[in-house]
């Protein structure tokens, strides 16, 4: 029976388990429905009020919107009105100008008749007076037109002779004064070691007991030496010394050093003699190239061809009058970059072009020519640019000359050249050069007398006065110098000086 109990109890737990729940689930549901069913006529009824308020909305932006526009409309047509307003107040305004241009245009026109009526008269009044004037003066009008051209001509040559020469003292004034100022500049800023060298080798001698051994037994010792060296050995009565004469100054170099050290050495016989003269080659190309370095490190001058330093090194053994070809060249250099810095030209160009101004001297006694177009020549094979080679071909005129810096360097080698004391030159030289310089004065018409004075750096020119006048004295002074330039060699610049003097004279009785 308990179990009977415990069954039946667990089988109506079960049905009442189940059907409370289900109870309780059906009357949620149902409330559910109810409350969904409210919300939903709520939802419908606040959508329909949104919708009114939105449509109305709606109705006010644009109601608000066309009476804006209808505003603006008005706005534009009338300032279009007020536009076309204007344009027809100009319209009328041009229209009144019109009609005034054309009442001017006929005023004008009737002006123009007018004026080419009196054209017409006052050229028959001309007509009528030229020939009167051709019945009195017994002359055409041809023929006045030429006298009256003659007088022109005649007097404006006067005019212009005299003007050219205030132009002329002007611009001679003005550029002597520059040129003096640069010129001086530079001299002063440039230091020489010395003026002159001398163009023979005399060489010391211990005794002269040792001359005979120098000529040797019947003259084989000094054959010798002449043959291998290519120098004259001068010996004569001067006290122990002898002298070495050649043409080529580095050879006479190397005689100097080989015989000196025969000497020294005491045994001179023909095969010590080709020994020493080897070595002293040897020395006298050293020589030749540190004098060669020397020089361009002291005028600044980088990217030299080796073989063209030691060519300029040969100048060291050069003298020209008697001044030291290098030393010479290493002034030049100095005196073109400083001219060529004062005239704001290219320093570097010019110290260049000035260093090697003269090389062709190195080797022109080997290669026919003047030196200036043999040194162009030489520089061009070791590839120095056009302005160096153009400077250095140009600065003796042997070409034209076509920039400033063979200008340049012609004025510092002149500079260079006429320093007192720089240079040398023979007797028969100076009086050759002032018999031409008078004479090439004398070969002109009207000149009386040409006298070369201070040494061949001035001529003064006495003029006839009665062939000569002021304006063509000008012109004969102009004429003189550039014949002079064109025919003669000089160092330096001549003055040339015209004088025209009128001298009246009367005795009393």
């Amino acid at each position: 029976m308990i179990y009977l109990y415990i069954v039946v109890a667990l089988i109506v737990g079960l049905v009442i388990g189940y059907l409370v729940p289900t109870t309780i689930a059906k009357r949620q549901l149902s409330q559910i429905k109810v409350t969904a069913s409210q919300l939903l006529e709520e939802g419908q009824k606040a959508a329909e009020a949104k919708k009114k308020e939105a449509l109305l909305e709606a109705k006010e932006e644009m109601h608000r919107l066309r009476s804006e526009a209808d505003k603006e409309v008005r706005e534009r047509r009338s300032e279009v009105q007020r536009l076309e307003k204007r344009v027809q107040q100009k319209e009328e305004t041009v229209d009144r100008r019109l009609e005034g241009l054309d009442k001017r245009d006929k005023g004008l026109t009737g002006k123009e008749q007018e004026l080419a009526k009196v054209r017409e008269q006052l050229q028959q009044q001309i007509s009528e007076e030229l020939i009167e004037l051709e019945r009195i003066s017994a002359i055409t009008t041809e023929e006045a037109k030429e006298i009256l051209l003659k007088r022109v001509e005649e007097e404006y040559s006067h005019y212009l002779a005299k003007r050219m020469k205030e132009m002329e003292d002007e611009s001679r004034e003005e550029s002597q004064r520059r040129s003096r100022d640069i010129i001086i500049s530079a001299i002063q800023r440039t230091a020489v070691d010395h003026a002159t060298e001398a163009t023979i080798s005399v060489v010391p001698i211990p005794g002269d007991d040792l001359k005979g051994r120098i000529i040797g037994r019947e003259g084989r010792n000094i054959r010798a030496f002449e043959t291998i060296t290519g120098v004259d050995l001068v010996i004569d009565d001067t006290p122990e010394a002898v002298t070495l004469s050649a043409f080529d100054p580095v050879r006479r170099e190397v005689a100097r050093i080989a015989l000196e050290k025969l000497i020294v050495d005491g045994r001179i016989h023909p095969a010590r003699i080709e020994e020493m003269v080897e070595k002293a080659k040897k020395e006298v190309d050293e020589r030749i190239k540190e004098e060669g370095e020397r020089a361009v490190l002291e005028a600044g001058v980088r990217g030299m061809h080796p073989d063209l330093v030691k060519t300029l090194g040969r100048l060291y053994y050069r003298t020209s009058y008697g001044q030291n070809v290098l030393q010479h060249s290493l002034e030049v250099a100095h005196l073109t970059s400083l001219i060529a810095a004062e005239l704001k030209v290219d320093p570097l160009i010019a110290r260049r072009a000035g260093l090697l101004h003269d090389i062709g001297k190195a080797v022109s006694h080997e290669v026919q020519g003047p030196h200036a177009l043999v040194g162009a020549d030489l520089a061009r094979k070791y590839n120095e640019n056009n302005e160096i080679l153009h400077a250095i071909a140009a600065h003796h005129n042997d070409i034209e000359q076509k920039s400033v810096f063979p200008v340049l360097v012609q004025l510092a080698d002149a500079i260079s050249a006429s320093r007192p004391g720089a240079r040398r030159e023979s007797l028969e030289t100076y009086i050759k050069r002032l018999t031409m310089l008078e004479s090439v004065a004398d070969s002109f018409p009207g000149v009386e007398k040409a006298y070369a004075i201070q040494a061949g750096r001035e001529i003064r020119i006495m003029v006839k006065p009665e062939q000569v006048d002021d304006a063509e004295a000008v012109k004969l002074a102009h004429d003189i110098s550039q014949r002079v330039e064109k025919e003669m060699v000089y160092p330096g610049q001549i003055k040339i000086t015209v004088i025209r003097e009128i001298r009246a004279t009367d005795y009393a009785r």
